[in-house]
């Protein structure tokens, strides 16, 4: 998943006051929340369609307003059963069911069935849907002619009663639980979408822990407790209200004025180094890692990058402690596509040394002793293209001129997904975020060759056959017996691919955020690894 303006979201023209009826009859837990929050953002919300939603603003929300057969327990990413209450695994990783939980309702009253998990699956892998998320379930048999649009549903999901569904694989996919906890696996009633069509992202309807009570655009969303919702003594709070077109340094002032409880967008930049020396606010910023990493695309496609020796130079040319410095801090050097929390990382791998001689050298041997010119491209907002200058002046110290094309997030996307359009990117600002805490999510989108498409999402335009190969296998090893041998497996693919050198891993950035003194939740909750930024069903107030 994209950070930041991620995965090309774009402001829509949403229906104003968009609401939930039929609620009010409905049966209620003891507890349904007290107090309210609120939250700021500065761009306005796209959709809340799980199907469609893509990005971390949304991501929190969808999450809110709909449940998954499975998620991640809360600030960990330890997988729990969540609208499933249990499920088996065949002995040779081909087919799991899913025993579901009694008595859950939907926003509009309807109760939850096993029929409803095979219309979401069927609905995401459906061309019309246009869903980002449909590739993920491509091991679900019948994937191939549901996505061509040849076929009503998926063939390998069977509901056997009201309460039990079974899924049938084509191969072993050791990530297979994971992707049951996408956002785009959360359950959807058919019959609102069927009410809504197109609209349905304005009118979410699920099983979550809050419900759509408002949503005005341009201004706010206001989420509402779910009074029956399955989790006793959840959500902690009333409503959640969530003010859009707010400029983070205004956000901030507000927050230290006590009217906002989350800055939603961070501490912005100007502003870091004064909040993080300020006594005041010491016990009110949360940090913590995050399964991020960003990082410099080298397209493969493009000389001078088409030279595996040219691409090792600029890896040993950046100085990404410096770049650390230009972001105060907020980050650690990175020097290999995982993050350091992300399973397979290569705690021994020491990468490309920070040596701008040696580079000169590479450079040299590849033909280009008297410099090369190339392009860099940039999202143009801060403090991204301050971090692009740096890496201009790296690069001017082994002879590259590099020119910095400083553009719209969408439009560097854009240019991303033609091969011939952008010679480097640097990620920062829509640099890539787990979707999932397994290594196969930091290679398949975005350093395979599936991804190495019109469109896609690796802009290096690497494509190396016989690691896809190998990340293949590794899928495959479903059995918890290969779980070692598994991540042993991905630690060697990604040893490998920075022997080709189509990224300069940058940073792994830490995740900041500033809370008012009246939230009460676990750190861990605020800065969740999977629920960015942050999960709110667990969050209360004094």
């Amino acid at each position: 998943m994209f950070s930041k303006a991620l995965k090309g979201v774009a402001l829509a023209a949403l229906i104003a006051g968009a609401g939930l009826a039929g609620t009010a009859t409905l049966p209620t837990h003891a507890h349904a929340g007290e107090g309210s929050i609120t939250v700021t953002y500065k761009d306005d919300v796209s959709t809340l369609d799980p199907a469609i939603g893509y990005d971390w603003q949304n991501w929190s929300m969808i999450k809110s307003l709909f449940d998954g057969l499975m998620d991640y327990k809360p600030g960990t990413t330890e997988l729990v059963p969540d609208l499933a209450t249990d499920y088996t695994v065949s002995d040779d990783g081909m087919t799991y069911t899913f025993m579901l939980r009694k008595g859950v309702k939907f926003h509009n009253g309807r109760e939850f069935k096993a029929s409803d998990v095979k219309y979401t699956l069927d609905r995401v892998v459906n061309p019309k849907t246009q869903s980002p998320g449909a590739g993920f379930f491509d091991t679900i048999k019948g994937f191939d002619t549901a996505s061509a649009g040849e076929a009503d549903g998926l063939d390998g999901i069977e509901v056997v009663d009201d309460y039990t569904v079974k899924f049938t694989l084509k191969q072993p996919d050791a990530a297979f639980l994971h992707k049951m906890a996408l956002n785009f696996a959360h359950i959807v009633p058919k019959e609102a979408v069927d009410e809504w069509g197109q609209d349905f992202g304005k009118h979410p309807v699920g099983t979550g822990a809050f419900m759509l009570d408002e949503w005005t655009l341009g201004q706010r969303l206001v989420f509402k407790a779910n009074p029956q919702y399955h989790i006793a003594g959840i959500p902690k709070l009333d409503s959640i209200v969530v003010e859009v077109g707010q400029e983070p340094v205004v956000a901030l002032l507000r927050l230290q004025r006590g009217e906002v409880d989350i800055a939603g967008d961070g501490i912005p930049p100007a502003k870091f180094l004064e909040v993080m020396n300020d006594p005041e606010y010491k016990d009110l910023v949360v940090s913590g890692e995050q399964l991020h990493t960003g990082y410099v695309t080298l397209n493969t496609k493009i000389p001078p990058f088409d030279n595996v020796k040219v691409r090792q130079a600029v890896n040993m040319a950046v100085n990404k402690d410096r770049i650390v410095r230009v972001i105060n801090g907020r980050a650690v050097p990175a020097n290999q596509p995982l993050p350091p929390l992300m399973p397979g990382y290569n705690t021994d791998y020491k990468g490309y040394a920070f040596d701008p001689n040696k580079a000169k050298e590479l450079l040299a041997e590849a033909g280009y002793e008297d410099g090369v010119a190339t392009t860099l491209f940039v999202a143009n907002t801060d403090p991204q293209p301050r971090i692009a200058q740096a890496i201009q002046q790296d690069l001017a110290s082994i002879g590259m001129k590099v020119e910095i094309k400083s553009l719209a997030q969408a439009n560097v996307i854009a240019a991303g997904g033609e091969a011939d359009q952008a010679p480097m990117i640097w990620s920062g600002g829509m640099a890539w975020i787990a979707d999932f805490p397994d290594p196969s999510n930091f290679y398949g989108p975005i350093l395979g060759c599936g991804g190495a498409v019109p469109g896609g999402w690796n802009w290096s335009w690497y494509c190396n056959e016989e690691l896809d190969a190998e990340a293949s296998k590794a899928d495959a090893m479903a059995d918890p017996s290969q779980a070692e041998a598994r991540i042993d497996l991905w630690r060697d693919i990604f040893t490998k691919v920075m022997d080709d050198a189509p990224w300069v891993p940058v940073f792994n950035e830490q995740r900041y955020t500033i809370r008012s003194p009246r939230l009460v939740a676990e750190d861990a909750i605020l800065v969740d690894p999977v629920h960015i930024p942050v999960h709110y069903d667990y969050i209360a107030v004094k």
